[in-house]
């Protein structure tokens, strides 16, 4: 029995040698955090921005507010975009140094592909729903294609990246229902959501002395 004990534990070694050589294991916890953090406080900054001026979001795609409206919610965007790529950079790259793992290599290019590859097709994709005056359908749509990008690169990385992207997904087709939610759901699914998520991968595995991937 013991003996048969050491080849199943000699087994399990090489697979997880095998999973850790097959994908990219650097990601942070911490960057789900930042990025959660960031998308929370874009949506504090873009209520703030509403209250000030008597406007809900349903306003938004109503045709009742000013462009200088539109041009505040652009750079609000932009700057929670640029806030969650730096963290994620920033902790990613940390991480990678901690586990020894280069930060682009083989395993974080095809991340990257497989994950703007939907995002790309989303960004059109809303680009045609603004040009088309369809405003409330772009709030779902960033969920559902970034749960897309998140279940597509899933592979190449921690499973529990897929089953963030399901959550995503589903939140954004159940909002296209119930688009005066939308806000809320955005908020939500790319705030949250990041921020548990975050939280769960750091305790799961970089709180631990070894990085399993299961």
């Amino acid at each position: 029995m013991t003996e048969q004990h050491e080849q199943l534990a000699a087994l399990r070694e090489i697979r997880t040698i095998m999973d850790r050589s097959s994908r990219f294991i650097s990601l942070s916890g911490l960057s789900g955090i930042g990025a959660g953090l960031s998308a929370l406080a874009g949506a504090a900054a873009i209520q703030w921005h509403l209250s000030s001026r008597d406007l809900q979001y349903q306003d938004l795609y109503k045709g009742v507010a000013k462009q200088e409206t539109g041009l505040f919610l652009a750079s609000v965007a932009v700057l929670v975009l640029i806030l969650a790529i730096s963290t994620a950079v920033y902790f990613t790259t940390r991480n990678a140094h901690k586990v020894k793992q280069s930060v682009w290599n083989n395993q974080a290019q095809r991340v990257v592909v497989n994950l703007s590859i939907p995002l790309a097709a989303g960004g059109v994709f809303c680009l045609v729903l603004l040009y088309h005056q369809y405003y409330p359908l772009i709030a779902p749509s960033m969920l559902v294609f970034y749960g897309l990008a998140l279940i597509n690169c899933g592979k190449y990385t921690y499973r529990d990246i897929r089953s963030l992207g399901f959550f995503e997904l589903a939140l954004g087709l159940l909002t296209c229902f119930f688009v005066e939610f939308g806000f809320i759901a955005w908020t939500f699914g790319f705030g949250i959501l990041h921020v548990v998520y975050g939280i769960v991968m750091y305790y799961k595995y970089e709180r631990s002395p070894q990085q399993v991937l299961n």
